[in-house]
């Protein structure tokens, strides 16, 4: 778990974007008196002198300049005023400075544009509002734009899809730092599902049915409620009374990703879990998250979250 989270610089500008603004200040902002250790501090850092406006006729007061971000450790970007219009020279050597000690780079939404014009997502992957990339992309051709995903972890910078999406790269950010239960007890906090995957579609082209036919919530649980067996588009087809093709039809345009990208996603969330609350070995958390060999679940596990489970259990786990 990470000892000191440090500091979380929320960028404000003149014609501020009021949500991803609020989702920011929501999620790294807010006393978390739940929790027994430290959570991050946070500033609000102003790009432009005098007053600054945000969406909705408000005004913005911040604690300081762009002086303050050579302290942060993480700064998010919270949208962007104007696709069109460049950001301050002022604010991008800023930015470029940050990066270049350490700092994380978070945006939301248009965000991505401003990190965009820093250079520093130069021959990596990012993403924005599905509006927005193909223009970012062809803006600035030397970026490896996805127009599917909710957001994009490049390591160092992050940059998620519009607003909602927002608080999926927000919290990944805290899953990041303290491991996934806290991740999730943020999320509870702000009555909503736990943090969605990156690679999750950003937009639904079909609404969810409204037949009880086409319900699957309650196929979802019954697979969460099984995870340990082999479970696999024919079971769930057969719980939700469809046939294969259509059921795997259904499931995708609900929820943006196949049955099994959806399975691969609820297995490693239980693995956290696990790993960072349970003394089982890693075999027997293999086939508790219906692994056939541990070894998948080391590949698995790695190519998703980016650690070795042994390496995740060193750094969340309960000690």
């Amino acid at each position: 778990m990470q000892p000191n989270p440090g500091l979380v610089a929320i960028l404000a500008y003149d014609g501020l974007c009021t949500f991803e603004f609020g989702v920011a200040v929501e999620i790294f902002g807010l006393e978390r008196p739940e929790f027994d250790f430290p959570w991050y501090e946070h500033r609000i850092v102003a790009v432009d002198a005098g007053p600054m406006r945000a969406l909705g006729g408000f005004q913005v007061l911040a604690d300081g300049t762009l002086e303050l971000l050579e302290t942060a450790r993480t700064i998010v970007v919270p949208g962007w005023r104007d696709r069109s219009v460049p950001p301050p020279e002022a604010l991008l050597e800023a930015l470029r400075r940050a990066h270049a000690r350490g700092a994380r780079l978070l945006s939301i939404c248009s965000g991505a544009f401003v990190l965009a014009a820093t250079g520093l997502l130069d021959g990596l992957g990012a993403t924005t509002h599905w509006r927005y990339t193909e223009e970012l992309a062809e803006s600035f051709p030397a970026i490896l734009v996805d127009p599917h995903v909710l957001y994009v972890d490049s390591g160092q910078v992050i940059t998620s899809a519009g607003s909602a999406a927002g608080i999926d790269a927000c919290l990944h950010l805290v899953a990041r730092d303290f491991g996934a239960q806290v991740a999730n007890a943020v999320a509870r906090r702000l009555v909503m599902s736990p943090q969605r995957t990156g690679g999750q579609a950003q937009f639904i082209p079909s609404p969810v049915s409204r037949t009880p036919r086409g319900d699957l919530s309650s196929v979802m649980q019954w697979a969460r409620e099984r995870l340990h067996e082999p479970l696999g588009v024919r079971q769930l087809a057969s719980q939700a009374a469809m046939s294969e093709r259509t059921f795997l039809r259904h499931f995708t345009q609900a929820c943006g990703v196949s049955p099994k990208a959806w399975l691969q996603h609820e297995r490693l969330a239980r693995a956290r879990e696990l790993l960072e609350s349970s003394d089982d070995n890693t075999d027997n958390i293999a086939l508790l998250c219906g692994y056939r060999s541990v070894e998948s679940f080391r590949v698995a596990f790695r190519s998703v979250v980016g650690v070795a489970p042994s390496v995740y259990r060193e750094r969340f786990g309960r000690g």
